[in-house]
């Protein structure tokens, strides 16, 4: 069974893209792509099968589609906001893994320092994390909320149960 850091969230609406891209590349190319040059096909042919290779590792990871509850605690799938203890700077991003969401928020994995550091977390919890250059970051979390219901004018999911 896989742990929290072998599975990868992903909001239903990835899932569904990424299963129609992987339709369109397992599906033959078209005999015009048969006429360009070799070394173009042989590109072409190679950058597909990188594709598919990399979809097939993330749906295979993708443990559930589901909005985690709405409990306050770091997981895959929630929106973080965390405040940085020296500055005072707040940031808000997903932790999940990059790719999985069409959103235009900054994604940390949970492989990433200061996703590692956060994980299992819950709100006024301080967390450090250590940075490339070796000094150690303060962090502490302000909330943890499902993606998808972390934007009030936010519609596109529906929260569990709704």
């Amino acid at each position: 069974m896989p742990t929290t850091h072998d599975s990868v969230w992903m909001t239903p609406h990835t899932r569904t893209a990424l299963e129609a891209e992987l339709a369109g590349l397992l599906t033959l190319p078209h005999a015009a792509d048969a006429e360009a040059r070799t070394d173009q096909v042989v590109d072409a042919w190679l950058a597909r099968k990188h594709r598919i290779r990399e979809i097939h590792e993330l749906l295979s990871r993708a443990g559930h589609t589901r909005i985690p509850p709405d409990d306050g605690v770091a997981e895959p799938g929630m929106v973080l906001t965390v405040r940085f203890d020296d500055t005072g700077d707040t940031e808000t991003f997903l932790l999940g893994t990059r790719g999985t969401t069409d959103d235009e928020l900054e994604v940390y994995t949970v492989y990433s320092p200061l996703g590692s550091a956060l994980l299992g977390a819950t709100p006024g919890r301080q967390c450090s994390y250590r940075l490339p250059t070796g000094r150690s970051q303060r962090v502490t979390l302000l909330t943890a909320v499902p993606f998808g219901t972390h934007r009030p004018e936010s519609s596109t999911f529906a929260h569990p149960g709704s």
